[in-house]
């Protein structure tokens, strides 16, 4: 429970609330709907609350949820009064939350050098982008970074990449466009060792082919690493738009399907008001998120903390 724990500095606070500005004025807009008129939580603002939380892309199965804790709630206390079902919702949000399984409140496990992490995703959820910005807060730890370019079927992703690991100051091991991906992480997770690395970022295809091709492709660069490394990788990463909304759950049923994700990312929280799904996704799928993106700068991809995001998500505004 310790990243429950973990106190925010004051300017990742500000980050957090600014990033989840349009989420948090469009769910209140929504709620103050669904509750005009009324000074009782009854069925009707019930109803009312599913149709807000489906809409802020929380899903379907953990609206639910939500709904069911508020309706024990409701039933307990007898008369609960319209003015403090935002505070019920925060409480029961936050209780869910704690129940899922989370990250640990530091980066990377210490024990393991290189510590290799290998991220995954369809083309456009700014994955180069996350990886670039992780290689810039583990070098900004004092840690070794090397990026590896494993989606080799894009010109423009090593060429992104490249670009990225000259913006931060990490090498980067890369091959010829169409190269074997597993050969690139082979070469990437040999030069790590050899060059006493402490992270390893290993970029892979963003392709949504068919599952057994994805699958097939996945675990064969995972085999490959475990020649140099027996238990890498140590981290799957899926990186998630949030602004998809119900599209980001799509894309995690297929990616978790193919390989075993272990974090997740869910990016792009700023330019969007379905800042939801991350309450809907870290509930559906039990995988811990691990960062959100909640600004285009170097130091807004943020370790999720769910009290922090609960607390932005429902800021009082003034």
């Amino acid at each position: 429970m310790s990243w429950y724990k973990k106190i925010f500095k004051k300017e990742e606070k500000e980050t957090l609330d600014k990033g989840l500005e349009k989420s948090n004025q469009g769910f209140f807009e929504k709620i103050s709907k669904a509750v005009v008129g009324k000074s009782t939580v009854d069925d009707e603002v019930l109803d009312g609350l599913e149709e807000v939380l489906i809409a802020s892309d929380v899903g379907a199965s953990t609206t639910i949820k939500i709904i069911e804790r508020i309706e024990k709630r409701v039933a307990k206390d007898k008369f609960v009064g319209t003015d403090e079902l935002n505070q019920i919702l925060r409480e029961e949000i936050s209780g869910l939350l704690l129940e899922n399984p989370h990250a640990a409140t530091g980066n990377i496990d210490e024990s393991k050098k290189p510590y290799v992490i290998m991220v995954v995703g369809v083309n456009g959820v700014g994955k180069t982008t996350t990886i670039g910005k992780l290689a810039h807060q583990f070098k900004s730890e004092g840690r070794k970074v090397l990026l590896g370019a494993a989606d080799t079927f894009r010109a423009a992703a090593t060429e992104q990449l490249t670009i990225w690991s000259e913006r931060v100051g990490v090498p980067i091991v890369k091959q010829n466009m169409g190269s074997d991906p597993a050969s690139v992480a082979f070469d990437t997770v040999q030069s790590a060792v050899a060059n006493h690395s402490d992270v390893v970022i290993i970029d892979t295809a963003g392709r949504l082919h068919n599952k057994v091709n994805l699958m097939n492709e996945l675990t064969k660069i995972k085999r490959v690493m475990q020649k140099v490394i027996p238990d890498a990788p140590h981290e799957i990463l899926l990186v998630l738009d949030g602004s998809t909304g119900q599209n980001a759950f799509e894309q995690a049923k297929q990616f978790t399907a193919a390989t075993e994700v272990n974090a997740l990312a869910v990016t792009k929280l700023d330019g969007t008001a379905k800042g939801g799904v991350v309450i809907g996704i870290s509930d559906q799928f039990q995988i811990p998120v691990k960062y959100i993106g909640v600004g285009e700068k170097m130091t807004d991809l943020q370790l999720f903390n769910g009290t922090e995001f609960v607390d932005s998500f429902f800021r009082k505004r003034n």
